[in-house]
């Protein structure tokens, strides 16, 4: 029995050590743009405030995104997004690949991220 519990204890802190290590790290924003080449390609975490948003949804079909802008205080960058994009003043973090030419819409908006998870602070 002490056998079974050993073994599960050890499964246990492996997984969280693989999900911990999964997690992305959170940079400031200002740090991305001081080095973009030590970012590029790579995912991070950032949170702030949303600054603009310009997004299309089509309801009753699959046609939906847009980009937003998000600052932290340090600095600001732009966020593609498949989905809807967050109101105006809404506080979030981002979890996203960052990237040189960021184009959405036939316009190019320099250094910014392709959103790949978002979660909104609590209120």
């Amino acid at each position: 029995m002490k056998s079974i519990t050993k073994v599960f204890l050890l499964g246990l802190v492996l997984c969280v050590g693989l999900l911990a290590t999964a997690c992305p790290k959170r940079v400031a924003i200002a740090d991305i743009e001081a080095n973009p080449s030590k970012y590029s390609g790579k995912s991070v975490g950032i949170a702030g405030t949303v600054e603009q948003s310009y997004g299309v949804s089509i309801p009753g079909t699959n046609y939906r995104g847009g980009i937003y802008k998000v600052s932290d205080g340090t600095g600001s960058i732009w966020v593609v997004t498949e989905n809807t994009v967050p109101a105006k003043g809404a506080k979030i973090g981002v979890k996203g690949k960052v990237q040189d030419g960021v184009n959405y819409n036939g316009k190019n908006y320099g250094l910014g991220m392709r959103e790949e998870d978002r979660r909104f602070a609590d209120k």
